[in-house]
């Protein structure tokens, strides 16, 4: 069985569908959530998961972009996050913000060995806004573990890709489709082969798309240009 990792889409349909064609032979889609937030094409990736949702197994939680757009909860966020998620709320359709309403904080997925997976895009502890960097202390690694009975969690918000072992246990970060942060501008994903032992049977891998498209799309929405730039640096 392959499972693709996909998260942090950022209405970014440019980058999300050069993902898919990549990951078109994977039996199952495990999303760690922000479907939305700081790109300029909301409703064309909510539509397309939509879609997809309905062709094979396709698991989505709810990231704090999706929770801001979607309730206008944008308290703590920076000003450029702020002007896009009311942006975002003035351009979705009414089908799609519903949508983002429903999706779930937590998701369990087992795979065909029976390995179970916990999909969340924080953290266990705070599950939309805590931050798990690869650089953090082992010690807030087994902390987070704590609050989790599966062994792997699958996590997203950090837009940097992440395997950290924990004995037996892992924590997965398969890093951001549509504004990666760690500076290699591609989309981002990940695959497990479940044909392989753990915890070397996940893949992470960048694949490119067109970035001019989606930074023209933000400019002309009359979003922040800094929220186009950045797309070319990956940061």
């Amino acid at each position: 069985m392959l499972i693709a990792l996909i998260s942090d889409v950022h209405s970014s349909i440019e980058a999300l569908e050069a993902v898919w064609k990549a990951v078109s032979g994977a039996d199952a889609v495990l999303c760690m959530g922000d479907l939305v937030g700081y790109g300029a094409s909301p409703n064309e990736v909510v539509e397309f998961v939509r879609e997809e949702m309905e062709k094979r197994p396709f698991l989505c939680v709810r990231g704090n972009h999706d929770n801001a757009v979607a309730f206008g909860l944008d308290r703590g966020f920076n000003p450029y996050a702020r002007e896009s998620v009311r942006w975002h709320q003035r351009v979705m359709s009414v089908e799609n913000l519903e949508f983002l309403r429903r999706l779930p904080v937590r998701q369990l997925f087992t795979d065909d060995t029976g390995r179970d997976y916990l999909l969340i895009h924080g953290s266990p502890r705070v599950p939309l806004d805590e931050y798990l960097f690869p650089w953090l202390p082992d010690g807030e690694f087994k902390s987070v573990l704590g609050y989790v009975r599966q062994k792997d969690l699958l996590v997203g918000h950090t837009h940097v890709p992440m395997l950290k072992r924990m004995g037996e246990r892992r924590i997965i970060n398969p890093g951001s489709v549509g504004q990666p942060r760690d500076g290699d501008w591609r989309a981002a994903y990940a695959i497990i082969n479940t044909k392989k032992e753990p915890p070397e049977n996940v893949e992470f891998h960048r694949v490119e798309y067109d970035v001019d498209s989606a930074a023209g799309k933000i400019i002309k929405a009359g979003l922040p240009k800094f929220l186009a730039m950045r797309l070319y640096e990956g940061y």
